[in-house]
């Protein structure tokens, strides 16, 4: 289930919202939620990107197109085109940005498991190898390759303890109720849970919200 179908359930009337706008409210909430989660989330499988890059695209073109108009309400309503594309154009470059910013700091952790693999898009995931394959070469050239063979690896599990550093999925969150439903917290001296009703925002540790964030029941804020 995605944004658009819980919508759905909570205001019929959304049906009636132009899909520019729906697309625009979903890049939104996705740019917000990758914000403040504390891990990489999934790469929209529903053809966002390719829909806000097309609409990009075309808002670029009748923006050329209008250009060399010199009348006062044509260069009016091309204002207001500009505003609207920098708009878009902020939002995917800030919530792309946030996403490689995780991957630069977590490499071998996304690139560890194809669960973990899965959550890129083709492009992040190529670059995400290309960037850990420098990385080891560097480290290789500069210390690395004076170690033993059997020390140089960077993804050592040795003695139960992992060289793989991961995101905390401690850290807190914000989120916002899109349904009722019963919020179970765990915290450092007891576990705890508690009904929560739609439109409630509660703060929670990442790891007890990521079910209720993909689930559908709650969204990051």
């Amino acid at each position: 289930m995605d944004i658009d179908d819980i919508l759905r359930e909570v205001d019929p009337a959304t049906d009636s919202i132009p899909s520019g706008t729906r697309d625009l409210q979903a890049l939104t909430r996705r740019w917000v939620a990758e914000r403040s989660a504390p891990e990489l989330l999934d790469w929209p499988s529903d053809g966002l990107f390719e829909r806000v890059n097309g609409r990009i695209k075309a808002q670029i073109e009748k923006v050329e197109d209008m250009t060399g108009d010199m009348d006062p309400k044509a260069n009016f309503s091309l204002i207001v085109l500009q505003t609207e594309l920098e708009r878009w154009k902020f939002l995917v470059r800030s919530y792309l940005r946030v996403r490689v910013s995780k991957i630069d700091k977590h490499t071998l952790h996304y690139l560890s498991t194809q669960e973990l693999r899965d959550r890129l898009s083709p492009t992040e995931l190529a670059y995400a190898t290309r960037h850990q394959a420098l990385l080891h070469n560097h480290y290789l050239s500069s210390f690395l390759g004076s170690f033993p063979q059997q020390l140089q690896n960077l993804n050592d599990t040795a003695g139960n303890i992992s060289m793989i550093d991961a995101p905390d999925l401690d850290t807190a969150v914000f989120i916002r109720m899109l349904r009722s439903a019963d919020v179970h917290g765990s915290g450092t001296d007891a576990d705890v849970t508690l009904p929560a009703e739609e439109g409630d925002v509660l703060i929670l540790r990442w790891s007890s919200a990521r079910a209720l964030v993909q689930d559908g029941d709650a969204e990051l804020v």
